[in-house]
């Protein structure tokens, strides 16, 4: 009598396991994480709701990590998603999408620039200045006018 082995090997299912997920999440740029979010469930709840893929997305360009007291700031502010779609996709975008620009490093200075809009476009849009809800009126809208270099 012959009896046949089936296969019994684990099959790898990338959702069962989470930190790999969201190592692979941490290193795409920001449109792949746009189409990552459409995969499924799972990964739309991640790229929405995980902030440390968003803060790893933010500073994989800098040349030092920004000071500890950064995080809190941001996170009151709208978390790294937002800062991300707020500052550095418009600046990235304005720059270009050349190799050159993408691998570039950033200074800690333009880092604190960056961080800096953030805070003027938070605080704008929390009533803060004389700017109404009109997201055409706010005084970061000149990252998304082109530029002739």
């Amino acid at each position: 009598m012959v009896h046949h082995h089936h296969d019994k090997r684990h099959k790898f299912f990338i959702n069962d396991n989470i930190d790999i997920l969201r190592e692979i999440l941490k290193r795409l740029d920001g449109p792949s994480l746009g189409v990552a979010s459409c995969v499924c469930r799972l990964w739309c709840t991640l790229t929405n709701n995980d902030d440390s893929i968003w803060e790893h997305l933010c500073f994989r360009h800098v040349s030092t990590p920004p000071a500890a007291s950064v995080r809190p700031m941001v996170v009151a502010l709208g978390g790294y998603k937002r800062l991300y779609m707020v500052c550095v996709r418009p600046v990235l975008s304005r720059l270009g999408e050349s190799e050159r620009v993408r691998k570039r490093v950033w200074t800690r200075h333009e880092v604190q620039l960056s961080l800096s809009l953030f805070c003027i476009d938070s605080y704008e849009r929390l009533g803060g200045g004389m700017i109404t809800s009109d997201a055409s009126a706010s005084s970061l809208m000149f990252l998304c006018n082109p530029i002739n270099v």
